[in-house]
């Protein structure tokens, strides 16, 4: 369906990651590129929420400093859909409409997630901004990387002392806000099925890799074929 004051970008493929802190979506965003720039023959393109935009990216620093933080989660979402709305405008649908692959870490149901079920902003908001804002650009396939809160918060604070930086803006949350983090992905993996696949993001990156082919070959054949991927789960 084509919501009037959208342009059509329906003839690429939109693949989502979600997932807690330390869920590993990055590396898996980065080797699925891999695969499907090798055995699909399309264009990918990666990108990411917060950010993706240079306009963009100076909301995500803003953002990840925690200077939306004290206006409350309705503040930090209108801040994301800001951020969106200039990502859709200069990345995402100009690649949709060339034929191109797009593979984003963190899209609306980070939105849903955090400043809705963990945030406490009012569902009916999100999904008022969620419609002015994305329209019909919807993910064709959602890849829910699923992890216990205490590893992925594990995970991430060693990824801070590697690098020298410290916790951001929602890294530092309580251990009770990762977790309705957790049950909000699962739930709206629950609601959305046709789109959303869950992944257990607990198994050693390669499994985790075999699991997302497997998905992306089951529910986008076109993409990835089930038996290459059945080979590389071998």
């Amino acid at each position: 369906m084509i919501v009037p004051g959208f342009e059509d970008a329906s003839q690429g493929t939109f693949i989502t990651f979600e997932g807690g802190e330390g869920a590993g979506k990055s590396t898996q965003v980065a080797r699925l590129a891999a695969t499907l720039r090798s055995r699909s023959g399309r264009e990918v393109r990666v990108t990411r929420e917060p950010g993706g935009s240079p306009r963009a990216e100076e909301i995500r620093a803003a953002l990840l400093g925690g200077v939306a933080k004290p206006y409350g989660p309705f503040a930090e979402a209108l801040l994301f859909s800001a951020a969106r709305i200039d990502h859709l405008d200069r990345l995402i649908r100009p690649a949709l409409r060339r034929g191109e692959i797009v593979l984003c870490d963190r899209f609306i149901d980070s939105t849903r997630a955090y400043q809705g079920a963990a945030g406490g902003l009012d569902p009916a908001v999100v999904t008022a901004l969620e419609r002015v804002v994305v329209g019909p650009t919807r993910p064709d396939l959602t890849l829910i990387l699923d992890l216990a809160p205490e590893a992925g918060l594990a995970r991430a604070a060693g990824r801070a002392a590697s690098t020298g930086q410290g916790a951001d803006r929602f890294e530092a949350e309580s251990l009770a806000f990762h977790t309705r983090l957790r049950e909000a992905f699962v739930a709206i993996a629950r609601a959305e099925p046709q789109r959303c696949a869950v992944i257990d993001a607990g198994r050693d990156p390669d499994a985790v890799e075999s699991a997302i082919r497997a998905a992306v070959a089951s529910r986008l054949p076109g993409l990835l074929p089930i038996k290459e991927s059945r080979g590389d789960a071998a």
